[in-house]
């Protein structure tokens, strides 16, 4: 007696291959996807709700968190560097107010060899990374970093903004004075044609800093990049070839 074939096996379903879509932040900075709002609730104040509803909404916030960045700040320095070649093979770097940490990271991937990190706040271990929690304005703070180091920096980096009390004169002044420190630091340190790139705020008052750099370096730039947002006054001074 002849038995019956079994009965095929059901169709496996497939999931949907996933296209690969190239991500340009210029575009992603201009068009926005359906905005996501968030409400107020009792713990949270309307401030920080915009805050939030603002990177919820952020193409650069989310690109970050998909290639690993410790934050959106990232993008600026890569942004900086495509455009004035920072961060060359081998470099030795100091990274002046690295919390969170994305710059340090941007050195490490575009071929620094070496990276000193300082910040008032913790900072979460960065593989690679010698990261110091302390003041930088400390009179011990430039010969530990120089320590750790092994050598004089062939990059300073700073991203370092005063914490803002509302007052934009005022925010702005503390901000340069920050600056100011960042760039005598790098100009005690830096080893001849290395560069330094610091952040100030618009306002005018950054006229003597610049002057000073304009002595040291063979070339010093404003620029804002893509990533800083519209509305933010900073600006970053790109300061290359040390005299």
């Amino acid at each position: 007696m002849s038995r019956k074939p079994p009965p095929p096996p059901p169709p496996v379903e497939l999931p949907p291959r996933r296209r690969r879509v190239n991500f340009d932040p210029a575009a992603a900075a201009q068009v926005r996807a359906t905005p996501e709002r968030v409400r107020t609730a009792k713990k949270r104040t309307e401030q920080s709700a915009r805050w939030l509803e603002r990177q919820l909404n952020d193409p650069y916030v989310k690109r970050a968190k998909a290639e690993g960045w410790r934050s959106r700040a990232a993008f600026k320095l890569i942004e900086l560097d495509e455009r004035f070649g920072i961060v060359r093979s081998g470099d030795r770097v100091v990274d002046l107010g690295v919390a969170p940490g994305g710059w340090a990271q941007v050195a490490l991937a575009r071929g620094a060899a070496r990276v000193v990190g300082v910040d008032l706040l913790h900072v979460d271990p960065i593989a690679g990374v010698e990261l110091v929690q302390g003041d930088f304005l400390d009179p011990d703070m430039p010969a530990r970093l120089l320590a750790l180091l092994g050598g004089a920096p062939t990059l300073v980096i700073s991203d370092m903004a005063a914490n803002t009390v509302g007052h934009r004169a005022t925010d702005h002044l503390r901000t340069i004075a920050l600056a100011e420190a960042a760039a005598q630091f790098a100009l005690d340190t830096l080893a001849p044609g290395g560069t330094f790139v610091t952040k100030v705020f618009q306002g005018g008052s950054d006229s003597g800093l610049l002057a000073q750099l304009k002595q040291a370096f063979a070339q010093v730039r404003h620029a804002k990049p893509p990533a800083s947002r519209a509305e933010s006054v900073e600006l970053y001074l790109v300061a290359q070839g040390r005299r």
